[in-house]
């Protein structure tokens, strides 16, 4: 695959925008956001999306408020001088997992025309997308969903993305809107990143700014173990995209280091840079940030964690807990199904003395307990069913300490809420165990478990099915790590049976000279 820098230039619009005749800029609104892991096999269904927020038309307005991308372009509509009237069409938001079924797939695409359609006529369109999913029947949903958008209002439409910086930039997403924005810190900030989108695309709209795009693909992939912004090399990357920004005619530059379980045919990192008609310098932009991040690739492969076995053995005998073991390679919030019982196993064989609390998904032994009863000893096989490839499921006997029947759903950061669905307590001696039908936020909140009566605070070790979010135990921790084992989120990405990626592609292949092109 040849890797270079690509520029489209929307100058050729021809239409002008009527909003002016009106009393009000229609603005239609959408969002569709789930990051998929392709060597996860579960499927990513409707339902899921049903589970953490699925709305169409003004539910969308009464539910997202302050919440992710559209609270963030809704709070900015407040500021804007004109009256702008917001069109909502369609909000789906689903977890990190597998492929999403071509049926959602389809329902996306149809709410979105039928929406639009009855929208008309629009002056603008702002769509939320994550920009790292992958569907059943097609590597990149995103760009499908797009498609469908302009089908409907056309090319003359200004039409703005906001992406998740762990998105896929692929040729024909890029081609299709006429400006896009990516998230600039980890921890995410997707409210600032939709204030940003708005900002643009009404000025598109008004005439003020003619964006164009200009993109490098850069043949490279590392896992999230450096992922924060605020710490080097993550952090002098994402600052020379700001620096980039103060240059005069630069309206936006974002990179976006790919999420890496997306075995797709135009995987890769990527920069991206918006210029006010100059596409000369959109390219030189985009270019130049992308060599740093080569520059800089060994760096980002500086792996910071810790064997399973030494790991509990760490934990377990620390002077002092809580001590928080994040849980890489089966994190939910990667893609991973959360099932993995690698570290289970370990604790088991380890035959461990102190309080642990760990979090497992599998809604066949939630079923089970739930009709065995509070009290009862079970013996189940547990966890294993979904991750396939690395874990498989044990056979244990543990007692039903606590059921909640209901629902539970937590927040997860500035998206909302995650569901977990009907959730047990499960205790194997002093491993207490909440198992879950759903993923959910992966035990990141302490409150999972004190709905079961148990205050982590007097654990010795608390597993969380993430990578970095461990904040809301940060006040009561002694320690934190993140453990290592195979798994469908581990760093090792050359455990996997890639297929579909381009090759060469660093660190997978030799690739000792590679060097951006405006």
């Amino acid at each position: 695959m040849r890797w270079f820098a690509n520029v489209i230039c929307r100058l050729a619009r021809t239409g002008v925008s009527l909003w002016s005749e009106r009393e009000s800029m229609r603005i239609a609104i959408a969002q569709v956001w789930q990051e998929t892991n392709t060597f996860n096999p579960v499927p990513t269904e409707l339902q899921h999306f049903e589970q953490n927020g699925l709305y169409l038309g003004d539910a969308i307005l009464d539910k997202m408020q302050g919440v992710g991308e559209l609270g963030g372009f809704l709070a900015a509509v407040d500021d804007e001088p004109d009256d702008i009237e917001i069109l909502p069409i369609l909000r789906a938001w689903a977890m990190s997992g597998g492929r999403i079924t071509a049926a959602a797939l389809d329902f996306f695409k149809e709410r979105l025309v039928a929406g639009l359609r009855e929208a008309q006529p629009v002056d603008g369109v702002f769509f939320s997308l994550h920009g790292a999913a992958a569907a059943e029947n097609e590597d990149d949903p995103q760009s499908d969903l797009l498609a469908a958008v302009r089908d409907v209002v056309g090319d003359d439409v200004p039409l703005v993305v906001s992406l998740d910086h762990h998105c896929n930039i692929t040729r024909r997403l890029v081609e299709l809107v006429d400006a896009l924005v990516g998230y600039q810190t980890q921890p995410h900030d997707p409210f600032e990143t939709g204030v940003r989108a708005a900002k643009l695309l009404f000025a598109t709209v008004r005439g003020e700014i003619t964006p164009t795009v200009a993109w490098q693909k850069i043949p490279m992939l590392a896992p999230a173990d450096r992922g924060a912004t605020a710490e080097w090399p993550m952090k002098a990357w994402f600052d020379a995209a700001r620096e980039m920004e103060q240059r005069r005619g630069v309206l936006s530059v974002s990179t976006f280091p790919v999420q890496p379980w997306l075995d797709v045919a135009e995987l890769g990192w990527a920069t991206v840079a918006v210029t006010d008609g100059d596409p000369s310098l959109a390219g030189e932009v985009a270019a130049e940030v992308a060599n740093r991040a080569w520059v800089l690739r060994e760096a980002f492969w500086a792996i910071r964690r810790v064997p399973l076995a030494e790991g509990i053995r760490r934990a377990a005998t620390a002077p002092a807990g809580p001590v928080v073991i994040c849980d890489a390679s089966d994190s939910v919030l990667s893609g991973a199904p959360g099932d993995s019982t690698r570290l289970l196993q370990e604790m088991l064989d380890q035959r461990i003395e102190c309080v642990a609390l760990l979090p497992i998904v599998d809604p066949g032994v939630v079923a089970e307990a739930i009709r065995a009863g509070v009290g009862r000893e079970l013996a189940v096989s547990l966890g294993g069913k979904r991750d396939t490839i690395f874990s498989r499921p044990l056979q244990v006997t543990g007692r039903v300490a606590g059921i909640a029947t209901d629902e539970l759903s937590f927040p997860l950061g500035p998206w909302g809420r995650a569901s977990m669905g009907r959730t047990v307590l499960f205790q194997i001696g002093n491993i207490k165990l909440v198992v879950s039908e759903h993923a959910g936020i992966g035990g990141t909140d302490p409150e999972i478990y004190r709905s079961f009566g148990v205050e982590p605070a007097e654990a010795q070790i608390v597993v969380v099915k993430t990578y970095y979010h461990y904040q809301p135990f940060r006040a009561m921790m002694k320690d934190t790590f993140m453990i290592d084992y195979p798994g469908l989120s581990t760093w090792d990405l050359r455990l996997f049976p890639w297929e579909r990626a381009p090759r060469p592609l660093y660190p997978l292949d030799e690739l000792p000279v590679w060097e951006a092109n405006a």
